[in-house]
């Protein structure tokens, strides 16, 4: 008894130290056969269909992927104005907005230091980490007797708790300063100060300041999340930001490029994540990008000079600013999205249909007739605006997007359903398009923005937060898009990180919701070839072997409070032993993750035994991986 004892602690400390979740193989109070014919296989799933989409809106890009840790560092306000996050250190009129030579925009701050107390600028609200360093710069000039200038990082209000870089002399010219800190401190309010000490005036032309682990200017804890994610395509830069963008302007020097008001949505645009830092970004991160040009505001030429800009030799116009961009090799981008949501009247630049498919065939043509590699994916929208654009624009689209989001629904099995629901309805459309309009021809859907989309913007604009319930959803919708592979070629969840994004960050920590975990656990272990599979509701269950055939994915989501019992019944081949399991549960569908906290909602390994019958515990999607004997 005593050995017994001693090796079922031994097997579970070793279970907790690998991760690892046992589900027993008991026989729960209900048994539910799934059955699979691994002979009748649809065509193969496209790895495009776990692909993602980012947008400049809300803490999406800046405060979310992108490191920046400064707010308006341009000083596209007035220093101390109401939407500014700057305030005055010093007297009423230390600071004045000089458009004199303005370093960047249409004004430069101006600190009139008096010699007798501190003058300058501040900002609150950073996050900093106790021993974590932080880099950044800044651009300064002005009268030498205003020296020394002093620039602080703050992490509390003792006289010790900052630290102090001091710049002892100043240049009449623009200089760039460089500074680096270690806080020694937690703080979510901490203060980045800069004051004048001497007599005279001083010009600022912009600062930054990053954790000195970024890379190249993203956060390091967003990007390993994303790596986590794993998404082979990501759509950028929108969306309904796109019709108002101008590509232009987040190009060259960083300090230099011009800040804008958002054009669609709130807040201003730094440019400082331009076309350059996010095909950085699908480098690091280890993805395709798909850039959609602008067919609302924008012309023809933008479009065309964008392409050449990405796509372009060395030698040619845009081809040699790239290089001069410190860019020299063509990026080679594949996907071109023409314009985003025409058919909205919330769209800036919409037009009717009749006049936007003469616009999109002028855009694809001459794209085209400049790069005759790329594929193009043209604006849909089930109903008369994607029937419109494929009677008028057939020959000139290589995949129709569509999109949708789903809101909430008090009764659960509802609520998880929605999704998987759109994505039938959207498939089923446009098999009919294929037969009434194309003649038989396929063009394929991209779903590039689909999500949930309701709840309170916790994480800045449009941020909501994500429960179980969601990620059941989202595992339900992934299990449609493999019974639909003739039809869907790419989907991009809308939009990754913080605006209704499957990644949620404060200013110093970031978490995966139970959506992006759920994402994560089809993309990693489901299999391609997906097969027919029958099982009875609320279970959703879909299979998918290997392409080789030595192996069978079951996906299987249960989004009741019923652990059950799978019983797999296989035609065409003999299941072997059971090689491995993944699985996202919880124990409340209303279960979520919060940054800088425990995961309640994670995607871990389970152990399960190979028998009949495999266990599925309540609000669960698991993925079991079986050995397969062919008869």
């Amino acid at each position: 008894m005593r050995n017994w004892l001693a090796w079922t602690i031994l097997v579970l400390c070793l279970c907790g130290w690998l991760g690892t979740r046992v589900l027993h193989a008991e026989p729960a109070s209900k048994v539910v056969d799934v059955h699979v014919d691994v002979g009748e296989a649809g065509p193969p799933i496209s790895p495009y269909i776990y692909g993602q989409f980012i947008e400049h809106l809300g803490r999406c890009i800046y405060g979310g992927i992108w490191a920046e840790m400064i707010m308006d560092r341009k000083f596209f306000y007035d220093v101390a104005s109401e939407p500014s996050p700057w305030y005055v250190i010093g007297p009423p009129n230390t600071v004045v907005m000089s458009d004199r030579h303005p370093f960047v925009g249409e004004h430069t701050p101006e600190i009139h230091a008096n010699g007798e107390t501190p003058c300058g600028i501040g900002q609150r609200g950073m996050g900093v980490v106790k021993g974590r360093e932080y880099i950044g710069y800044i651009w300064l000039s002005g009268d030498p007797e205003a020296a020394p200038v002093e620039i602080s990082l703050a992490w509390g209000d003792a006289e010790n708790a900052r630290q102090v870089v001091t710049v002892p002399e100043l240049q009449r010219d623009d200089a760039r300063v460089e500074f680096r800190f270690t806080a020694q401190g937690n703080s979510d309010n901490a203060r980045l100060e800069v004051v004048a000490r001497g007599r005279g005036n001083v010009r600022i032309g912009t600062l930054s300041l990053m954790p000195a682990d970024n890379i190249h200017g993203m956060r390091a804890d967003t990007i390993a999340l994303l790596k986590e994610l794993d998404a082979p395509i990501y759509r950028w830069p929108g969306g309904n930001f796109v019709s108002g963008y101008d590509w232009r302007d987040g190009i060259g020097d960083r300090d230099r490029r011009p800040v804008r008001k958002n054009p669609a949505w709130q807040g201003i645009e730094p440019n400082d994540f331009g076309i350059d830092e996010f095909l950085t970004f699908c480098r690091v991160v280890g993805t395709e990008p798909l850039i959609v040009v602008n067919t609302g505001l924008g012309d023809l030429e933008m479009a065309l000079q964008e392409l050449e800009y990405v796509n372009g030799a060395a030698d040619t116009p845009m081809g040699r600013k790239r290089a001069e961009n410190g860019h020299p090799d063509p990026y080679g981008v594949k996907f071109w999205g023409i314009g985003n949501e025409m058919y909205g009247n919330w769209q800036l630049g919409h037009m009717p249909l009749e006049d936007y498919v003469k616009k999109h065939n002028a855009f694809v043509d001459a794209m085209r007739a400049q790069d005759p590699s790329i594929q193009v994916v043209a604006v849909g929208n089930v109903g008369p605006w994607t029937e419109g654009m494929l009677r008028g624009c057939a020959d000139r689209i290589d995949l129709m997007s569509e999109h949708f989001y789903v809101g909430a629904k008090e009764n659960l099995l509802e609520h998880v359903a929605q999704a998987a629901r759109r994505v039938r309805e959207i498939a089923a459309a446009h098999r009919k398009y294929r037969q009434e309009i194309l003649g038989g021809k396929a063009i394929p859907v991209a779903l590039d923005e689909w999500n949930y989309w309701y709840g309170d913007h916790i994480f800045g604009e449009l941020g909501t937060r994500y429960f179980l319930r969601d990620g059941l959803g989202v595992a339900k919708a992934l299990n449609e898009f493999a019974r639909n592979t003739d039809v869907y070629a790419m989907a991009n969840y809308a939009q990754t990180v913080n605006v209704i994004g499957a990644i949620k960050t404060t200013n110093t920590a970031a978490a995966l919701e139970t959506t992006g975990w759920m994402l994560a656990l089809f993309r990693r272990h489901f299999e391609r070839i997906p097969v027919k599979t029958q099982c009875d509701e609320p279970l959703d269950v879909q299979a998918a072997r290997s392409e080789d055939g030595h192996f069978l994915t079951l996906a299987v989501v249960n989004p009741t409070a019923e652990a059950v019992q799978i019983h797999p019944v296989v035609k065409g081949s003999q299941l072997g032993q059971v090689v491995g399991a993944w699985q996202v549960a919880g124990d409340d569908p209303m279960a979520y993750n919060q940054p800088g906290q425990p995961p309640r909602v994670k995607l871990e390994k389970v152990d399960v035994s190979s028998g009949p019958t495999l266990p599925v515990p309540p609000f669960s999607a698991t993925i079991f991986r079986i050995a397969l004997a062919n008869k």
